[in-house]
C-alpha cells in the first residue's frame, strides 16, 4: 500500500508536525507516515477541549450516524478496504479479525444507550425525586493500544456521556482512532470536543493526569503505574481461565480451543490457562493437537486465522516463549509440524499456537498472557483451594460444583465468572467486562422538583 500521512487533529483540523515517526509493517515495508504531537500542542488541544467543554450529550442519534460512517463511508481519502488492509499490515491482525472489529464496535457504539440503561440503576423515586447521572468532569484521555480495534470503543461512550476527548492511538493502530474521529466530526460533532493526538509514551501519561477521567491500555508498568488512581481505568493484560472439572469430551474440547484462538488468540478474553483436575498431560496434548490444524496463512488471507508479527516483535516472543519451554513440558512440539516461527512469503512471521504444561497450580507461569494462541494447562487439587483461580479478567467453570462457583464469585481479583460453554467474552449490555463503565464516566446527583410528596420528603430528610 502508498505510504499514508498522519497528522495530530485539534480543533477538527490536521496540525502538521515536524517530530515524525514511520510506521513499518509486519512486513517491513513502510506503512504511514506519523506526525507526533509534541507536549506543547497536547497543552494547547487539552486548554481548546477544556475552554470549550460544556458536558453537554452529543445525542444518540449522532454516534449512531458515526458509526454508520466508519463501517461504509470514505473518510479522509481512505475507504473502508484501505483501512482494513492498513490495520491488518499494522499489528498483524487478520483481515477478517478487523472486518469482525468493524461490525462489533459499530453494535457496540449503537447499543451504547441501551448499555447505559442496563449500567445504571433506577432514577426515578416518585413525584418530585429523581437521580440524574451527569458526567465525573469534562475532559476525558485514552490511551489506547494496538491489540484490537475494539477496545476504541471505550472513549467514543465518553463522547456520548458529554466528555471531550483527547485520543493517544496505539503505535500499531493509529489507523482506527483516527478513523473514528473523522466518522464523528462528519457526522456534527462540534470540532472543539475531539482531538487526535500520536504521541510519546510520556506525552499519553501527561494527558492522563491532566484529565478528569482516563483510560490506558498496556502492559504490567501501566497496571502498577496507575491502578490506584481512581480517575483512570486501567485496562492491563487480562488473564482468561478455565477450571476443567469434567472429562474433555469433544465439545469441551472445541470450546476451549476456540477460547484461546479466537481472533488470533489477541484479545484479553482468550484463553491462556487451564486448571483441571483431570490428567495434565493428556488434556494439554489434546488442546495440542486440535490446535495444530490450524492454517499457516498470510493475514490478509481470508481463511486466516493467526496473528503474524513484525520481526522484532517476533523476536521478543521469541525469547519468552524460549524460557517457558525450558521451564514447562512443551505439548505443541509433539504434534505441530511447523517450527514456532513460520516466516511466511511477505516477510511477516506466523508464530504457531502453544500449549505447555506445568506440574503445579501455583507455578507462575499460569495466567501468562502471549498475544496468539497459548494455554498453560496445570492441575488442580482441593488442596490448592481458589487461590490458583484468582487474578482472573474471566473464569470459565466447566464444573457442577455449586461451592467453588460461590467461592469464585466472591473473589475480588475474578472479574467476571462463566459457567459452562459460554465463550469468555460473551455478554449483553448491562454484563460489565471488568467493572461498571457506565458509572466510572457518571456520578449520580439528586433532583428535587416542586411537586413532591411532603412525606416521602420528610422522610427522606431524616435518613
Amino acid at each position: 500500500m502508498s505510504v499514508v500521512r498522519i497528522d495530530p487533529v485539534t480543533g477538527g483540523r490536521p496540525v502538521p508536525s515536524s517530530d515524525r515517526s514511520t510506521l513499518l509493517g509486519v512486513t517491513g515495508e513502510p506503512l504511514a507516515d506519523i506526525g507526533q504531537a509534541p507536549r506543547l500542542l497536547a497543552q494547547a488541544a487539552l486548554n481548546e477541549l477544556r475552554g470549550n467543554a460544556d458536558g453537554v450529550p452529543p445525542g444518540a442519534e449522532l454516534l449512531v450516524e458515526a458509526a454508520r460512517l466508519f463501517a461504509s463511508a470514505d473518510l479522509d481519502g481512505e475507504s473502508v478496504d484501505d483501512y482494513v488492509n492498513r490495520v491488518t499490515l499494522g499489528t498483524g491482525l487478520t483481515a477478517a479479525t478487523v472486518r469482525l472489529a468493524v461490525a462489533d464496535l459499530v453494535q457496540e457504539i449503537v447499543a451504547l444507550p441501551e448499555t447505559t440503561a442496563a449500567e445504571l440503576p433506577v432514577t426515578d423515586f416518585g413525584s418530585g425525586f429523581r437521580t440524574r447521572w451527569v458526567p465525573r468532569g469534562r475532559v476525558f484521555a485514552g490511551v489506547m493500544a494496538s491489540n484490537h480495534p475494539v477496545p476504541n470503543a471505550t472513549w467514543v461512550q465518553a463522547v456520548y456521556h458529554g466528555y471531550s476527548v483527547l485520543v493517544r492511538p496505539g503505535s500499531r493502530d493509529p489507523f482506527t482512532p483516527r478513523r473514528l474521529v473523522a466518522a464523528l466530526l462528519r457526522a456534527g460533532l462540534p470540532a472543539d470536543r475531539l482531538a487526535f493526538l500520536p504521541s510519546s509514551r510520556e506525552v499519553g501519561e501527561f494527558l492522563l493526569r491532566k484529565a478528569d477521567r482516563g483510560i490506558i491500555y498496556g502492559g504490567r508498568q501501566a497496571v502498577e503505574t496507575w491502578q490506584g488512581d481512581d480517575s483512570i481505568a486501567v485496562r492491563g493484560p487480562g488473564s482468561t481461565k478455565a477450571f476443567l472439572d469434567a472429562d474433555l469430551d469433544d465439545t469441551l474440547l472445541d470450546h476451549l480451543v476456540t477460547s484461546a484462538s479466537f481472533d488470533g488468540g489477541t484479545r484479553c478474553t482468550n484463553l491462556s490457562a487451564v486448571l483441571t483436575t483431570r490428567p495434565v498431560a493428556e488434556v494439554a496434548d489434546r488442546l495440542a493437537r486440535r490446535l495444530s490444524t490450524l492454517p499457516v496463512l498470510p493475514a490478509e488471507h481470508p481463511d486466516a486465522s493467526l496473528l503474524v508479527l513484525d520481526a522484532r516483535r517476533a523476536d521478543q516472543i521469541r525469547r519468552q516463549t524460549a524460557g517457558l519451554r525450558t521451564e514447562l513440558t512443551d505439548h505443541s512440539a509433539r504434534h505441530d509440524a511447523h517450527e514456532p516461527f513460520v516466516r511466511l512469503e511477505d516477510g511477516s512471521l506466523l508464530p504457531r499456537p502453544l500449549v505447555l504444561s506445568a506440574d503445579r497450580a501455583g507455578h507462575p507461569a499460569v495466567g501468562t498472557e502471549l498475544p496468539f494462541p497459548f494455554i498453560v494447562v496445570a492441575p488442580w487439587t482441593e488442596a490448592d483451594g481458589t487461590a490458583p483461580l484468582r487474578e482472573s479478567l474471566v473464569l470459565n467453570l466447566l464444573t457442577e460444583r455449586e461451592d467453588l462457583a460461590e467461592r469464585a464469585l466472591l473473589e475480588p481479583t475474578v472479574r467476571k465468572v462463566t459457567r459452562g460453554t459460554v465463550l469468555p467474552w460473551t455478554a449483553v449490555p448491562g454484563i460489565p467486562h471488568d467493572d461498571n463503565y457506565t458509572q466510572f464516566l457518571l456520578e449520580p446527583k439528586g433532583v428535587v422538583s416542586g411537586d413532591i410528596d411532603s412525606k416521602a420528603g420528610r422522610h427522606l430528610a431524616s435518613t
